[in-house]
């Protein structure tokens, strides 16, 4: 599905707002999951925590973030992105506030449970609700900065958590809780009043409000003939069940963005095995003075994803992601020469890793919006997060045993060896999308319209359109 006044909109005030405010799902994801982190010292001493309570605290978000990614992707296709656009937000800032008067474990971990599923929610929702509103030429870019927002936030609850221990006092992990309940409540306010997703709203019959939203946001006036046949351009082009996500095309699409997404973060956990080593050379690496160095950790990898967003809309989504799976595997397998490796050279594969790694990062949520029709888009962002998870939780539990078994060398073989197969998915199955609108990116090959007639004249006007742009 096709709508011009979206497809070719310049960038206004309601996109950059949009963004932020999509962005603020990640960014609390970020810091959500950081900031508990940090608290657990002093909610161990209160609360008298046991190892294995702080075990279910800290794996209790990720399996929630498995299921909301599982599951309400679905429910978001079905209900409308709007609407669960605000709820998931109201979730958060409730888990987070009740989180503040917690007494036992039980109920941290069942708190952190519900703030996982909110999480998990949110990624398809927000990703959806942006890539359906934002222009062809910066789909790639603004979609990027969500995962940004990710990374930012962990940095913040970070140095949040430095400053308020260092204040010290009893109860002082409530108070970084219940910071991340004022965030919920901030961006849950820059939210209200967002207007539902036109593609959303005409895939379901509702064309009136199409063109309300489109003239609300956008200022731009739509015609009825244009929204229905933009309808019938996806009902004729496009299958609109769930279960095609696991069938054909669509089937191979869902692998891709789910392995590439695994692929990506599953190493990562490998290379973080490192950062005690380096902060430890800056005296970061105890105490409260680690969490400075976390937060430092975040922003070199904030800092590689910075060049990867201009490409994705320059280059393209296929050679950035081709070539940096295939940098990424380099530092791996430098490192795989174990603890005999020179500290500078450490350093330098850290920071090489980082910066190669920003490819794959910000095109987490671009292909599976990309990829997939307006009636199962959000499903299948749910569906690429949710195996994303599993990559997580693995490399989570797995890392502690191979570093024991194994040790440092083996490990990040093992952690390039995973890489080099995010390489051969994307070498296999990634697609070029850059420039091109949603209904031609989403659509069966089979089902894609050929460059004659019509169709055909008005692809090489928006070309050429595009083209000229960027040469401008």
């Amino acid at each position: 599905m096709s709508i011009r006044a979206i497809d070719e909109a310049p960038l206004n005030k309601f996109h950059r707002k949009l963004t932020w405010a999509c962005a603020g799902g990640p960014f609390l994801d970020g810091y959500l999951l950081s900031i508990v982190g940090v608290s657990l010292v002093g909610m161990s001493n209160e609360l008298h925590l046991t190892t294995g309570d702080e075990s279910l605290i800290g794996a209790a978000a990720l399996i929630g973030i498995f299921v909301g990614g599982l599951f309400f992707g679905a429910v978001t296709d079905k209900v409308g992105r709007e609407a669960m656009y605000t709820i998931d937000l109201a979730v958060l800032v409730g888990a987070s506030a009740l989180s503040v008067f917690a007494t036992d474990a039980w109920q941290v971990v069942v708190l952190r449970f519900i703030l996982g599923i909110a999480i998990g929610a949110d990624y398809p929702i927000a990703t959806s609700l942006l890539a359906e509103w934002v222009p062809n030429k910066h789909r790639g870019r603004l979609l990027g900065i969500l995962i940004l927002a990710w990374y930012i936030g962990a940095a913040a609850a970070y140095a949040v958590g430095y400053v308020l221990a260092e204040i010290g006092g009893t109860g002082t992990w409530r108070w970084m809780i219940a910071s991340s309940a004022v965030l919920c409540a901030v961006i849950l306010l820059l939210r209200l009043g967002t207007p539902e997703s036109p593609l959303w709203l005409v895939n379901k019959g509702r064309t009136a409000d199409a063109q309300k939203a489109i003239e609300r946001a956008l200022n731009r006036t739509v015609s009825t003939k244009e929204l229905l046949a933009a309808a019938a351009t996806e009902q004729s082009l496009q299958q609109h069940r769930v279960r095609d996500l696991f069938q054909g095309t669509y089937l191979r699409r869902t692998l891709f963005c789910g392995l590439f997404y695994m692929c990506q973060i599953t190493p990562m956990f490998a290379l973080y095995t490192f950062g005690p080593t380096i902060l430890g050379s800056f005296g970061l690496s105890e105490g409260n003075a680690s969490n400075l160095g976390s937060a430092l950790i975040s922003v070199v990898f904030v800092l590689g994803c910075l060049p990867a967003l201009r490409m994705v809309d320059r280059i393209g989504r296929r050679p950035v992601i081709v070539w940096s799976f295939a940098l990424m595997a380099l530092p791996l397998i430098v490192l795989g020469g174990g603890s005999a490796i020179p500290f500078a050279v450490v350093v330098l594969c850290f920071c090489a890793y980082a910066l190669f790694s920003g490819g794959p990062t910000v095109l987490e949520w671009t292909y599976p919006n990309e990829l997939f029709p307006t009636s199962i888009r959000a499903t299948a962002g749910g569906v690429a997060t949710s195996i994303s998870r599993v990559g997580a939780a693995a490399g989570t539990y797995l890392l502690p045993i191979s570093l024991s078994k194994l040790g440092v060398g083996p490990t990040m073989l093992i952690g390039a060896g995973i890489t080099l197969v995010g390489w051969l998915v994307s070498v296999l199955w990634a697609e070029e999308t850059r420039g091109r609108t949603l209904a031609e990116t989403s659509a069966l090959p089979a089902t894609r319209p050929s460059a004659t007639g019509t169709e055909g004249r008005e692809r090489v006007r928006r070309d050429q359109y595009q083209d000229e742009y960027r040469g401008s």
